[in-house]
C-alpha cells in the first residue's frame, strides 16, 4: 500500500482511540498482520488512515469511535491489572459492574496493592496519563513495619539508587508519632515505576504490609467503595486534562 501523502492519523493512533488497546498493542498487532485497511493486511504501523478508510482488525470492523471517557475504580488486593493472566488469576477486568464499555488501565497496581486505579475507553489518553511528562502525582497511604522515623523517610527527598534503578525524589512523611510495630506513611511519587515503593522502603529496611494508592493526578480515592467505578464527568475530564484535547482535536 502506498503510504506517501496519506494524510489523516497513524493507524495505531487510531485502534488505540477506538478503545481496543494501547498504541504500542496495536502497533504489534499491526506486525503480527492482524489488521486491514481496506481490505488489504499491513504489517507496518507507517500508515495514515483517514475517516473513510475501512479497517478490520481479526477480520472485525474497528468499532466506530466513542467519546472519551474516563472512569475512578476502587481496586481491592488481590486482583491483577490485565486483561488476561497467564496463570488464571482474577483480573480487575474480570470483576468491573456490568454495562461498561471495554476499559484499559491507566499505568498497573501491584497484586497485592489496593485503592484507586484509573480506567478508560481510549488507549490515547491511557498512554498521556501514564508518562511523567505529564506531571501528575501518584500518592499512597503505606503501612511498613520496622523501625522508622521521618529523618530515615527523608534520605528519600533527593531520590535514591536501589539494586542498579535510580529513582527520582520521593516525598515520604510519617502519619503519625505513636509507638506501633506499623506505622503509617504517606508516599507521593511522579514516576510510578514497577514495585518502586515497596523497593525503596526494603532500602530503607521496612516492610510494606499494606499499600493503598490515594490519589492520581487531581482525582482522589475518596469514599469510592472497594470495587466499585465512578466516571468523572466530562466537563471536569476536559478540564483537567485540557492539553490532552486540544492536541486530539
Amino acid at each position: 500500500m502506498n503510504t506517501e501523502n496519506h494524510k489523516g492519523d497513524r493507524i495505531a493512533k487510531v485502534i488505540a482511540r477506538a478503545g481496543l488497546c494501547s498504541r504500542r498493542d496495536a502497533e504489534r498487532w499491526i506486525e503480527a498482520g492482524r489488521v486491514k485497511v481496506n481490505g488489504e493486511t499491513i504489517t507496518s504501523p507507517a500508515l495514515n488512515v483517514r475517516d473513510e478508510d475501512d479497517i478490520a482488525v481479526d477480520n472485525k470492523p474497528l468499532p466506530r469511535k466513542e467519546q472519551t471517557r474516563l472512569f475512578l475504580y476502587h481496586k481491592p488486593a488481590g486482583l491483577v491489572t490485565s486483561h488476561k493472566d497467564e496463570q488464571g488469576r482474577e483480573t480487575v477486568f474480570d470483576t468491573l459492574p456490568q454495562g461498561l464499555p471495554r476499559l484499559l488501565s491507566v499505568g498497573r497496581l501491584d497484586l497485592n496493592t489496593e485503592g484507586l486505579l484509573l480506567l478508560t475507553n481510549d488507549g490515547e489518553l491511557s498512554r498521556y496519563l501514564e508518562l511523567p511528562a505529564t506531571g501528575w502525582s501518584r500518592r499512597y497511604r503505606v503501612r511498613v513495619l520496622g523501625n522508622v522515623s521521618q529523618d530515615k523517610l527523608d534520605r528519600l527527598k533527593k531520590g535514591v539508587t536501589v539494586e542498579g534503578v535510580r529513582y527520582k525524589p520521593i516525598k515520604a512523611v510519617l502519619e503519625s508519632q505513636k509507638d506501633a510495630a506499623n506505622r503509617w506513611v504517606h508516599v507521593t511519587l511522579h514516576e510510578g515505576k514497577n514495585r518502586e515503593i515497596r523497593r525503596v522502603m526494603e532500602y530503607l529496611n521496612l516492610q510494606v504490609n499494606r499499600l493503598i494508592r490515594i490519589g492520581y493526578g487531581p482525582f482522589e480515592l475518596g469514599k469510592i467503595p472497594k470495587g466499585a467505578v465512578l466516571e468523572v464527568k466530562q466537563d471536569v475530564l476536559r478540564q483537567q486534562v485540557k492539553p490532552f484535547f486540544e492536541n486530539k482535536s
